[in-house]
């Protein structure tokens, strides 16, 4: 049965706001996409360099418009069962009593710390110390927005009711409730992520995070209800009041779930601004010492996840530097750059005739390490902007399948296969080369919206339009294209990976902590 037991009533609209657009969507429990609506967003605005800010209100609008476009397109708003919505990760908004921003969000891309915060001391400053994680948990103090927040805008942060992800601020926009999902909690937040839960009241986190409990909403998990879509979020959306609004997770969750990858066996690479490898399980793995698993969008799982920032960034880099003629003669065409792109990958063999490529542009906390940066070694005279173009997308494979091997040996199971999402999917050149780095087959999720879709999973069985995640992912999700690994070009990328580059970091490492104490670049924390 569905909403208010209506059997006709079991479309599922999924709201997903990411980076730089918003996207409404209209799924039915086939996991066929009906509808779908977006509007463009400007990533942030920066007052000051490193900055990355946004109007709270932004977002919403976006959202009012996402789904009015919908109705125009005359999707029937009665059919509809439920609602779920998935954001980008770790951005925080501030807001009052009644739900209204005090200013502006910090974006995920923001770069701002706090320098020269206290320690965390006691028995957990001398653990830290004792297994070299201070400055780890520094860098954790040094970039937690409460912290930046209390000392620099110490009247804004006594007026702050409520500090929450995006996700829980639209969520309040409309069902009227201080609630987010459990699996949206990414963030520099005192979040438990093996119990799924607000860490314990002596947890560590608290005092790093600087923020106390009263200021964070509740949790639900993926599945649940968050509450009912009020008449003022009907009124400005036109989505029919009183629709359950159920909790998904955040968009890398959500994409990893509507890309089928519901089993450790499969990975999910993700090719956006952040590049991606996610495998989902049962027990609390860490990826790396230390460093924990994300709350997956299923209650209870845990996403092994290894992020190579800035990675498909590095893509829309080259494309914006020295792709000026592919998108020329693209828009002359009337076709996607892509395809040209992918001629500049097929143009030069697999390897890049030797130009191989480490993409580390921005520092990780854990892996690499926060002292990391990119490089490129083996330049001749025969190479051209072709060449660095293959040799970017293969470093991002090298590292990602780096990250799937840490995952691999943490949990003890290989992968079988991989899914590819995320706007990099796009490319059969892309996809090619990954299933031949990766030496297994890489396909593409049905939908390009794998996140709207994964989403759109959580609200069909929280909704009971499937009985459970299993019969939902069984029926929802499936593979558009497959692409295999091809024996010869394997090889060579096999000696490439083994012999090369997995040598790279730790041979170029002392080079890069040398820079680091010249330049000061990238600047320690503590």
């Amino acid at each position: 049965m569905g909403y208010n037991g209506h059997v006709t009533r079991e479309l599922i609209l999924a709201i997903d706001n990411g980076t730089q657009s918003l996207r409404a969507m209209v799924f039915d429990p086939r996991g066929n996409l009906l509808a779908r609506s977006k509007v463009d967003i400007e990533p942030y605005v920066s007052e000051r360099p490193g900055w990355a800010e946004q109007d709270p209100m932004l977002y919403w609008r976006a959202l009012v418009e996402a789904c009015r476009g919908l109705w125009a397109q005359g999707v029937d708003r009665q059919a509809l069962a439920g609602v779920a919505l998935t954001t980008m990760r770790a951005t925080m908004v501030c807001v009052d009593t009644d739900g209204e921003p005090v200013r502006p969000a910090i974006v995920w891309l923001d770069q701002r710390r706090t320098e020269g915060v206290p320690p965390v001391g006691g028995a957990w400053g001398l653990a830290f110390r004792t297994l070299g994680l201070a400055e780890t948990v520094a860098t954790f103090q040094a970039n937690a927005e409460a912290v930046w927040l209390a000392r620099h805008q110490p009247e804004v942060w006594r007026r702050t009711h409520k500090l929450l992800l995006l996700s829980g601020f639209l969520t309040h926009r409309l069902c009227g409730r201080f609630v987010d999902s459990v699996g949206c909690q990414v963030g520099y937040l005192p979040f438990d992520f093996r119990r799924h839960r607000w860490a314990g009241r002596r947890d560590w986190k608290w005092q790093a995070a600087g923020v106390d409990r009263d200021r964070l909403p509740e949790l639900v998990p993926p599945g649940g209800l968050l509450g009912e879509i009020t008449r003022g979020a009907a009124g400005a959306t036109g989505i029919p009041a009183g629709l359950p609004l159920v909790a998904a997770a955040a968009d890398k969750a959500c994409e990893v779930l509507g890309s089928g990858c519901l089993e450790p066996h499969i990975g999910c690479l993700s090719f956006g601004t952040t590049a991606t490898i996610n495998t989902v399980h049962r027990r609390y793995l860490e990826p790396v010492r230390h460093l924990p698993p994300y709350p997956a969008a299923v209650p209870g799982r845990f996403a092994l996840e290894v992020q190579i920032f800035r990675g498909y960034w590095m893509v829309s880099w080259f494309k914006q530097e020295f792709g000026h003629r592919e998108r020329r003669i693209a828009e002359q065409r009337g076709i996607e750059p892509e395809e040209l792109f992918d001629e500049l990958v097929t143009a030069v063999p697999p390897g890049a005739m030797g130009l191989v490529l480490q993409p580390y542009w921005s520092p990780g906390v854990r892996v690499p390490g926060p002292e990391a940066k990119g490089a490129v070694i083996g330049f001749g005279d025969v190479h051209t902007r072709a060449h660095l173009y293959r040799a970017i997308l293969e470093g991002l494979a090298y590292a990602l399948r780096d990250g799937a091997e840490r995952c691999q040996r943490r949990s003890g199971v290989r992968l079988a296969e991989v899914r590819v999402a995320g706007g990099g999917s796009r490319s059969d050149a892309a996809l090619q080369l990954t299933a031949d780095i990766f030496g297994l087959p890489a396909s593409r999720p049905h939908v390009a919206d794998a996140s709207g879709l994964g989403a759109a999973i959580d609200a069909a069985v929280g909704l009971g339009l499937h009985p459970d995640f299993a019969t939902a992912v069984g029926e929802m999700t499936r593979v558009r294209d497959t692409f295999d690994p091809d024996p010869a070009t394997s090889r060579t990328y096999e000696r490439l990976y083994r012999e090369v580059y997995l040598g790279m970091y730790r041979r170029l490492r002392p080079l890069y902590e040398r820079i680091r104490d010249i330049t000061g670049y990238p600047p320690k924390a503590g």
